[in-house]
């Protein structure tokens, strides 16, 4: 969703910034956890009710949460635990985040927001676990229109501005979570069937070629 362009310009800009802790040789384990405590934090602000600080806090943490990989890649200490714990903490901080918006919604005796907080929810761990699934049958499957950064951006703008907007975006990220669920379900099914694919293109060609072949 966010261009390529900003991708690496937002990558370049988290390397330099961790630049003076790889030196210092902090370990990218421990800007994980500390991530993970700012989420935490932010969702106790929003459990207050607090939705536009919570909503800078977590555009904040969103941005520190690139920190810990641009650490592990400058560093040069990359581990396959590091990239799952990193994982393990973001599904944890998501679930913090919208557990306090329920719990904010449930207050105010707002069922139909609750219900969005609910499918945005449901939405994240099924894209998640989309990815996870796929990569352990060996697909590489990040691909989608909403994957974590997106989410927590879509998220902490709606919270900025007003009720209104917290609204909106939930809707916009109950939608768009399925929909990436259903485009990584589409991308592991042409991964693990390349084989019909090529088939049914031939088989197409070749019904094409009679058609123009026989006589109207």
């Amino acid at each position: 969703m966010v261009p390529r362009t900003l991708q690496a310009f937002a990558r370049r800009t988290a390397e330099s910034l961790v630049a003076p802790l790889a030196r210092r040789g902090i370990d990218p384990n421990a800007v994980t956890v500390s991530g993970f405590v700012l989420n935490l934090i932010t969702a106790a602000v929003l459990a207050t009710g607090h939705l536009t600080t919570g909503g800078i806090l977590l555009l904040l943490s969103g941005l520190f949460d690139m920190l810990d990989g641009a650490l592990a890649r400058i560093s040069k200490t990359e581990t396959p635990f590091g990239a799952f714990l990193d994982s393990l903490l973001d599904r944890y901080s998501e679930a913090a985040i919208l557990i306090a918006l329920l719990y904010v919604f449930i207050d105010r005796h707002n069922t139909p927001a609750a219900i969005l907080v609910f499918a945005v929810a449901i939405g994240s761990i099924l894209t998640s676990y989309a990815r996870a699934r796929a990569e352990g049958l060996g697909v590489e499957s990040s691909v989608g229109i909403a994957p974590r950064p997106e989410r927590v951006m879509i998220l902490g703008l709606g919270l900025l501005i007003n009720g209104t907007t917290t609204i909106a975006a939930l809707v916009v990220l109950a939608v768009l979570t399925h929909f990436t669920v259903v485009q990584r379900l589409y991308h592991v099914w042409r991964a693990m069937h390349p084989r019909s694919e090529k088939l049914a293109a031939q088989e197409g060609k070749r019904q094409a070629a009679q058609r123009r072949s026989t006589p109207s």
